[in-house]
């Protein structure tokens, strides 16, 4: 959808000009490369300013850009200079410039709306129109602007049923979008030095490379419930649109959900007596999610046709921590001869302060298959699961494992530092096949590595996986923080020295996810680090340990080392075989790849895509199907 233009940056309190100097260069005392804010990495920030600003490419021309883009080591210099002293006269003049750029792109808005041009153009079709240049002169980025609002007017008009399309309703979605606009444009037309201190550490800090960020409050707590899997709130979803602010989603288990009062499509007039006519989402968001009071008063009116509709009532919620298990661990099992195969599937490594894990969650699934039945193979789904907690990540591949290595950390002075499971114990030993695709990345890739590397595990999915190989420190869950970041510490290789930074994890056996159809992953990034190896040590030196800590681990932790298991591998061209054949008969499997060729032959398609396939899900069955073989042949004498 074409949606919010802008990224939404919030007001930071405190923060002043004074503060982005201290802020970057604590970032810097951390990163595994930069020690300094160079003349290289200023180059950087100027043109990351401008993408942040601009990534659609309909506000600013190519000669405006031309003095920020491609800034001389000169005025790189004199910026770097100025850094030194607390000083940013250069991005005040950017900033200059971005705030002309809007008041251009308002007027011409208000124009184009005076005029009637939006809307009434014929076979102008624009969906998913991008801009790889920025235009090159002002008629050209008035025509982008245009194109722009039809596209939206045309989203709007497919969302709707055709008789309500009108005059009426065609005016009330071009008043939101300008509205919106003009939101969103505030945030930079702004001359506030707290906004503007935001801007330059937000790109300073992704000048670094490709995961490190600066993070206001708000955003801050978002990415917080995400590492956590839980949050304090009401368990509501907002959505913005023409009739304001509404109920998107309930969040199973929340308050708002079990009230039973609380509607999906409610429109909500007022919170705590406020009323939201002229409210923004992110405003209704922190009224949401302000401490300062235990119960939240919502005035919501239903848009549910019949005698209901544009009813109003109030409903009292309490604000309590609500657990998102819909990202967490679940499973189920299949039946096969003397027992079952499980599913789990893994949606992310998560952990919190009251103890909850994704770890204590897998070893649970696992009692739990147990319990159901003789628990004969495994298919650990990791296609969605984009990282999380690095000690959660060595955790849980010490369930399938005994002791031993899990993964090597390196840091910026050469610091080497052996990340081990220690507990000795399997949870569960058998075939086992993960599940991965291109969006498998970080914590999953470590884990999939690993258990690849020992040979206790069959990769399944994509070719290879997402390839980051890097660990970031990172303040969002630390409740004393003063500023909100996470940067780049080191790189990490698995036991047997490999990094899968860039290149991820290759997989066994190929059986391609819809995420096979675009360009993503850590080689697509801007600035991304480089990757290398290290020595293997599936026998632990121990070198990172003190005399007394060796003792104990040589006599409790070197025993139980897990060996490199060769008999998967051994296997692996009859199980390729197999799958191959099971494809090429699959109906639905041929049917996937007919489209996913078309995916590819477009090009770089769109992300927001990323639900194209609307068929069975075929890969999990394929996965289970592997599972079966490696039973079925580790029987054979």
């Amino acid at each position: 959808m074409v949606g919010l233009l802008l990224p939404i940056f919030l007001d930071s309190g405190e923060l002043t000009l004074n503060e982005v100097r201290p802020v970057v260069e604590e970032m810097l005392d951390y990163h595994v490369e930069y020690k300094e804010y160079s003349p290289a990495l200023i180059q950087r920030t100027f043109k990351i300013f401008i993408d942040q600003f601009d990534p659609a490419k309909i506000y600013l021309t190519a000669s405006e850009i031309e003095p920020y883009f491609d800034l001389s080591e000169k005025k790189a210099k004199q910026a770097a200079q100025a850094y030194q002293n607390n000083r940013f006269p250069d991005f005040v003049v950017l900033n200059q410039l971005v705030n002309k750029a809007i008041e251009r792109s308002v007027e011409w808005r208000e124009e184009l709306q005076r005029a009637q041009i939006i809307g009434n153009q014929k076979n102008q079709s624009v969906a998913g129109e991008s801009y790889l240049e920025f235009a090159t002169s002002e008629a050209q980025l008035k025509q982008r602007l245009q194109k722009q609002l039809v596209q939206i007017l045309e989203e709007e008009k497919r969302k709707r049923e055709k008789e309500m399309w009108g005059p009426e309703l065609k005016e009330k979605i071009a008043s939101y979008w300008h509205n919106r606009y003009v939101r969103q444009e505030k945030y930079y037309a702004s001359n506030s030095p707290a906004l503007l201190a935001q801007h330059i550490l937000k790109a300073a800090a992704r000048s670094f490379d490709a995961h490190t960020a600066f993070f206001t409050h708000e955003e801050a707590l978002e990415l917080r419930a995400s590492l956590e899997k839980q949050f304090e709130g009401i368990g509501v979803v907002l959505r913005e649109g023409i009739d304001g602010i509404t109920i998107a989603d309930l969040i199973p288990g929340g308050p708002a959900a079990r009230n039973g009062q609380v509607e999906i499509g409610d429109i909500i007039v007022q919170i705590n007596g406020e009323l939201l006519n002229q409210t923004s989402y992110d405003e209704a968001l922190k009224m949401l999610q302000s401490e300062a009071v235990p119960y939240i008063e919502l005035t919501l009116k239903t848009t549910k046709r019949g005698n209901k509709e544009g009813e109003l009532r109030v409903v009292q919620l309490k604000r309590e921590k609500i657990l998102l298990e819909q990202e967490r661990v679940y499973h189920t099992a299949l039946p096969v001869e003397g027992g079952i195969i499980g599913k789990i599937t893994l949606p992310s490594f998560y952990e919190s302060e009251d103890g909850s894990s994704c770890e204590r969650d897998m070893r649970e699934a696992i009692r739990a298959l147990k319990r159901q039945g003789n628990l004969k193979g495994i298919v650990l789904d990791m296609r969605e699961n984009s990282g999380g907690f690095l000690n959660q990540a060595v955790r849980v591949a010490g369930l399938f494992m005994t002791s031993g290595v899990v993964v090597i950390s390196k840091y910026s002075q050469g610091q080497v530092r052996y990340l081990r499971n220690i507990d000795g114990r399997i949870y569960y030993e058998g075939p086992l096949v993960i599940l991965t695709s291109r969006a498998s990345a970080s914590a999953a890739e470590i884990v999939a590595q690993a258990l690849q590397d020992y040979g206790t595990a069959i990769i399944v999915g994509d070719e290879r996986t997402y390839g980051k190989g890097t660990i970031q420190y990172q303040t969002v869950t630390d409740s004393q923080a003063q500023a909100f970041f996470k940067v780049t510490i080191g790189r990490y290789y698995t036991v047997s020295g490999r990094s899968t930074q860039m290149d991820g994890v290759k997989a066994d056996i190929v059986v391609p996810t819809p995420f096979a159809a675009f360009k993503i992953g850590e080689r697509y990034l801007e600035f991304p680090l480089r990757s290398d190896q290290m020595p293997a040590c599936y026998n632990d030196p121990l070198t990172d340990l003190d005399i007394q800590t060796k003792s104990w681990f040589q006599k409790n932790y070197i025993p139980n080392l897990q060996p490199k298991l060769s008999q998967w591998q051994e296997l692996l061209p009859v199980l390729q075989q197999r799958s191959a054949s099971r494809l090429a008969q699959n109906n639905e499997c041929q049917r996937f790849l007919a489209q996913l060729h078309e995916m590819q032959s477009l090009g770089s398609p769109a992300y927001a895509n990323r639900n194209w396939w609307r068929g069975p899900d075929w890969q999990i069955v394929e996965a289970v199907e592997i599972v079966r073989d490696m039973i079925s042949l580790s029987k054979s004498p």
